[in-house]
């Protein structure tokens, strides 16, 4: 019996039975092992009718399985990074099946990815791969049997501070815009929405008698497309306003687009799917430091963090689940840590106001 041990993953059988490989690891003494390794050989030879037995299947196979997944239950970019990490992962261990790929082969494939990229960009690569063994392995799929990253561990990141461009930027970039563009940045400054969110509003989201926007994003455990109204201020109003008395009243869409459709080989009107390539060209316009658009989320939450505003309302505004999230789109310094410097000042004598030789004993 072909029985062996693997360093972090316990006893493991490999055997070939009629051209078909079977491998399962984690069991804690070769004992053990072995007797699995009989019972799977039994199940083999004489199956019944009533039961599947899982069996190792193709690499590409269990990719394009896994994208059909996401792209039901996902959003479409969390679907299109996936689409992209796939190509690169065929050109890896495309012929190859599932348990022919080695932890050894991933670990190689992640540090040069880490080279070529960042470290950021390989970890989420391992995520990627890792969720997509386990949607193999998990009930009542049971695909595969063993997930080739268990134990790899994730590369050090070095992180740093978000760059947060200050308000005159911000309005520099908008008012470099075109009309249409300028519309689409306010919206995105008034509402601190994600692009993908935006890019999704219809008129029938625009309530103006209440004065609310309603933003939906799939960004919630299972895939659910969750709504969420944001209050509407004046300007946002006076923009919104505007656009619907030019509205297409053909068109459902607060931001439409025409486009070359590559698949129809027609121009097609719709949504906008991904804007991210202008804000380049307009902040090189404004004469101001790059960002994305994603910093506009993070200028409004900071914002709102320095009016005091209850990090509970800045949650459901920027629709996060946890408060965890929204703490890290604080990016400003509050009193309560000026203050706790000016006292360590004070102690330690080099506050410009306090002379050390004549320094006081606090009550």
């Amino acid at each position: 019996m072909s029985t062996y041990f693997t360093k972090g993953k316990g006893w493991k059988y490999d055997f070939i039975l009629k051209g078909t490989r079977y491998t399962r690891t984690g069991f804690k003494t070769k004992t053990e092992a072995r007797q699995a390794e009989a019972k799977r050989r039994e199940e083999i030879k004489n199956p019944k009718k009533e039961t599947a037995i899982p069996t190792d299947m193709a690499f590409l196979e269990l990719l394009n399985k896994r994208l059909d997944y996401i792209k039901a239950y996902h959003s479409e970019r969390h679907y299109r990074d996936h689409i992209y990490y796939g190509r690169r992962w065929l050109k890896q261990w495309q012929g190859l099946r599932c348990t022919e790929i080695l932890a050894t082969m991933i670990e190689s494939y992640l540090i040069k990815r880490a080279n070529q990229t960042s470290a950021y960009t390989a970890n989420k690569e391992l995520r990627c791969l890792r969720a997509m063994f386990n949607f193999g392995m998990e009930p009542p799929r049971s695909w595969i049997f063993e997930n080739p990253t268990r134990g790899i561990k994730f590369l050090p990141v070095e992180k740093r501070i978000k760059y947060v461009p200050p308000k005159e930027d911000i309005l520099r970039v908008i008012m470099a815009a075109d009309p249409d563009t300028r519309d689409y940045l306010w919206t995105i400054t008034l509402t601190m929405g994600r692009v993908s969110e935006i890019n999704r509003i219809t008129w029938q989201d625009v309530n103006f008698d209440e004065r609310y926007v309603v933003l939906s994003t799939r960004k919630k455990l299972g895939g659910h497309l969750t709504p969420r109204k944001i209050p509407m201020s004046d300007k946002l109003h006076q923009v919104l306003s505007r656009r619907f008395a030019a509205r297409d009243k053909r068109k459902p869409w607060v931001f439409w687009h025409r486009y070359w459709d590559r698949k129809k080989g027609e121009w097609s009107e719709g949504p906008y799917k991904d804007r991210k390539r202008f804000m380049k060209t307009l902040c090189k316009k404004a004469d101001v430091r790059y960002f994305r658009f994603h910093a506009f989320r993070h200028f409004g939450a900071s914002l709102m963090d320095r009016a005091l505003t209850p990090i509970g309302a800045i949650q459901r505004i920027l629709g996060h689940e946890n408060r965890t999230t929204t703490e890290i789109y604080l990016h400003s310094i509050g009193e309560a840590e000026r203050e706790a410097m000016r006292i360590f000042d004070d102690e330690m004598g080099e506050n410009p106001h306090t002379n050390p030789h004549t320094k006081t004993k606090r009550t």
